[in-house]
């Protein structure tokens, strides 16, 4: 059961990561870090995915 549990959340991260890189960061890269647009971005990102993936977490 812990298996699946960890294999779930690994799986999950992969999706979140993916997704939210997909979306929020540029094509090009012109530097070594994200700016603050796509910090920004991924913030709202992450928070939207996790409430669309969890939400009976946010009743209690």
């Amino acid at each position: 059961m812990a298996e699946k549990e960890m294999e779930y959340r690994v799986e999950l991260f992969n999706k979140l990561t993916h997704t939210c890189f997909e979306k929020c960061v540029e094509k090009r890269y012109k530097e070594s870090e994200l700016n603050m647009g796509e910090n920004s971005c991924i913030d709202r990102c992450v928070s939207k995915y996790w409430q669309a993936s969890h939400p009976l977490n946010f009743l209690f």
